[in-house]
């Protein structure tokens, strides 16, 4: 079902000002907005018959005209070592797919922002599937809703979350207000209290975003970047032909005037062949400067016909030795979930793809198919 066929407000997809002012609208007091905007956030409320310090009058009158509509849960996939991704339906026939990844000092969910995405990264599941819509904020944030939900959680107890990254299927900054409205309703305190410094957007580079992200929600910003030159960006990442490296790396400057944490992060997705010399990681100490940033270096995570394959691990471990050396702070992110292609670059969902980008691959698979033969 598509959320235009809906007559009710979705209650989740107003901030706490946004909700005192739907108040007052019909006709109630203010402080009623509080009072439901905990319920729904803080105690995982999906009824208004729950909230027992709200009058059976309001219950009805909300009843009437506003519901708390979150996404149906599809299935549950729990991997060996530990992470479970969550698939979810939004509606005509598109599914998301969001993930929690437990460590011992923390717990990550990574929550996705699009049914699908249009950028078309070449080395990403997600970018070849095609691109439906965009989700509203309540479907951004009922992500976080859900999670604590399926965890057996509050948001008022000891976080079981304690970090969330935009990392999952979808651009970001590319969704824009309905992103940065569900990330104030995940930092605030009468919601799920997170830090700006553990709440952490990741874009592929768009830079209007990341400028306006800097004066309405600065949190902590991690840029895909998997190139050091442009010749090779602009084949696997197609938006750097309209925002360079040069101007992207002025514009994540820029955003650490504001930025909760003293340190762009950038990842970067180690492709055989493709970004993975040694070389490649001196090209990168030279561009960045004296940036103030971190590199995680990413092992790619195959899927069918991607036409790409992973760096050895002494390749990647190289690759680090070069950017250490250089003075950079460089991790390599360790595979998490693969064995329910729940890992990075493998979240896929079923969209509708109004764009025919399926077609476009299988039309390219079966070529490749005949000159090989």
């Amino acid at each position: 079902m598509n959320t235009k066929t809906f007559s009710k407000v979705n209650l989740l997809d107003y901030t706490l000002n946004d909700l005192e002012q739907f108040f007052i609208q019909i006709g109630e007091p203010k402080f009623r907005a509080k009072q439901v905007f905990r319920w729904i956030h803080l105690n995982g409320a999906s009824t208004f018959e729950v909230m027992t310090d709200v009058s059976k009058v309001l219950k009805a009158k909300l009843e009437e005209i506003a519901e708390i509509r979150v996404p149906l849960l599809v299935s549950e996939h729990i991997a060996s070592d530990g992470v479970i991704k969550w698939i979810l339906a939004v509606g005509d026939g598109n599914k998301i797919e969001t993930v929690y990844i437990p460590e011992e000092d923390r717990g990550t969910l990574c929550i996705s922002s699009q049914v699908g995405c249009a950028l078309e990264c070449q080395f990403c599941s997600t970018g070849r599937q095609g691109f439906n819509r965009n989700l509203t904020a309540g479907e951004i944030v009922s992500q976080l809703w859900w999670a604590n939900q399926s965890l057996g959680h509050s948001p008022k107890e000891e976080k079981i979350i304690t970090n969330v990254v935009m990392m999952g299927m979808g651009e970001p900054l590319a969704n824009y207000d309905n992103v940065v409205t569900a990330m104030k309703i995940m930092l605030d305190d009468n919601a799920y209290n997170l830090s700006k410094r553990k709440l952490t957007l990741s874009t592929s580079g768009m830079i209007p975003g990341i400028d306006k992200l800097k004066d309405d929600c600065p949190v902590s910003l991690a840029v895909s970047l998997h190139a050091s030159n442009d010749e090779v960006r602009d084949e696997i990442i197609p938006l750097n032909k309209k925002y360079p490296i040069k101007e992207l790396l002025a514009a994540c400057s820029r955003y650490l005037t504001s930025s909760p944490k003293d340190f762009i992060t950038f990842e970067y997705v180690m492709l055989k062949d493709v970004n993975d010399k040694l070389q490649h990681a001196k090209e990168l100490a030279k561009i960045v400067g004296n940036m103030p940033c971190k590199f995680n270096l990413i092992p790619f995570n195959p899927f069918p016909n991607s036409g790409f394959e992973s760096s050895s691990r002494d390749q990647i471990l190289q690759f680090q030795k070069v950017l250490r050396n250089a003075g950079f702070i460089t991790t390599i992110r360790k595979t998490r979930g693969e064995d329910i292609d729940a890992a990075c670059g493998q979240l896929v969902g079923k969209v509708n793809d109004k764009t025919k980008r399926q077609e476009k691959w299988r039309t390219i698979a079966i070529k490749q198919v005949d000159i090989d033969k």
